[in-house]
């Protein structure tokens, strides 16, 4: 706040603000409901799971696995115990340095993420992309990493280069 008082929102702002504050809280839960549905996971799980799924070798440290779910080290270690229980995901000293935790998906797990993929991009583009064209899908990949800079300057998507 400065001296002035408080730099209110305009309105332009305000509609901007309200729009994403929204997405942010529906499209967890409309992403979630589906994988929830045929497999009992979570969005988070579901995200574990496909950022293994992508991984050379299929296997991450859970330091960047962290990152590529933007979590914490500790609900990260809760999730993938409960993964690694219904045998989706094995845990491992890393091959290359043991002071390292790896995590690695499994068969089970590849297979799993196989079977649900189709279903998570219909559900992601029926949500998000078939509402919008070319020149917003650019606007939204713009704003989000713009936006996720001043969150975390270091965040895993920002390692890549932009579209």
């Amino acid at each position: 706040m400065s001296e002035k008082g408080p730099r209110w929102l305009s309105a332009d702002e305000r509609a901007a603000w309200l729009a994403l504050l929204s997405t942010t809280t529906l499209l967890p839960g409309a992403l979630e409901g589906p994988l929830q549905q045929a497999a009992k996971l979570s969005l988070f799980d579901y995200n574990v799971l496909a950022m293994l799924s992508e991984a050379s070798s299929r296997t991450l440290p859970m330091s960047e696995l962290a990152a590529r779910t933007s979590a914490s080290l500790s609900r990260l270690s809760h999730v993938v115990k409960k993964l690694q229980a219904r045998g989706l995901v094995e845990r491992a000293t890393h091959a290359e340095d043991a002071r390292v935790t790896a995590a690695t998906i499994t068969s089970g797990g590849v297979a799993l993420i196989e079977e649900l993929a189709p279903l998570h991009v219909e559900t992601v583009r029926g949500l998000v992309f078939d509402r919008l064209d070319g020149e917003d899908v650019a606007d939204l990949a713009r704003i989000g990493r713009k936006l996720v800079r001043g969150l975390d300057e270091g965040h895993w998507i920002l390692r890549t280069p932009a579209p």
